[in-house]
């Protein structure tokens, strides 16, 4: 089996068009009806780390004791938390669109900066648990970051993998 295992959290209950990261939203999906369908895939061994985000986190521990780690939190959008992509200018989600690595919403961080600290919390917690295997419970963007780095892939690939809602991806990497 793998030593990595990654895993979006459940659909949440946030409407089309709206721009959410960092928020702690409702979920829409029951997490412990897919524990129950994700657990007969995973190792019984198992370490599981969660980004504190109560959408991961309710899923990581039906499926048993986690820990959190902060760095696993979505990008910080700032002040586009919560709004309305229609009611972001224009200019700005160009800019955006133009620089995705390396723009920075008012307030928030860079893709770069969220994709820095989401492959170092993978690197810490799979030294810090090795020879277990280990189960991420994050978000789109930082399991992107993550499997990006594991497949060596550079990071205009990476921005685009597809990652489910309640996906889990085994990975098979070294580092």
């Amino acid at each position: 089996m793998s030593g990595l295992y990654l895993l979006r959290h459940p659909r949440v209950a946030v409407a089309p068009g709206i721009c959410y990261g960092r928020s702690d939203v409702a979920l829409a999906e029951d997490p412990a009806a897919i524990a129950a369908r994700l657990r007969t895939q995973l190792p019984a061994d198992l370490a599981i780390v969660s980004s504190p985000s109560s959408r991961c986190l309710r899923l990581a521990e039906a499926l048993g004791p986690c820990d959190t780690d902060a760095r696993l939190m979505e990008i910080d959008f700032g002040e586009w938390e919560l709004a309305r992509y229609d009611d972001i200018p224009r200019s700005l989600i160009d800019a955006w669109a133009a620089a995705p690595l390396h723009f920075r919403p008012p307030g928030g961080e860079t893709a770069a900066e969220m994709a820095a600290r989401a492959t170092a919390a993978a690197r810490d917690w799979r030294a810090r648990t090795a020879p277990r295997p280990l189960l991420i419970v994050s978000h789109g963007g930082p399991l992107r970051a993550i499997a990006g780095q594991a497949r060596q892939l550079a990071p205009a690939e990476w921005l685009h993998l597809p990652f489910d809602h309640a996906e889990l991806r085994p990975l098979d990497c070294n580092h």
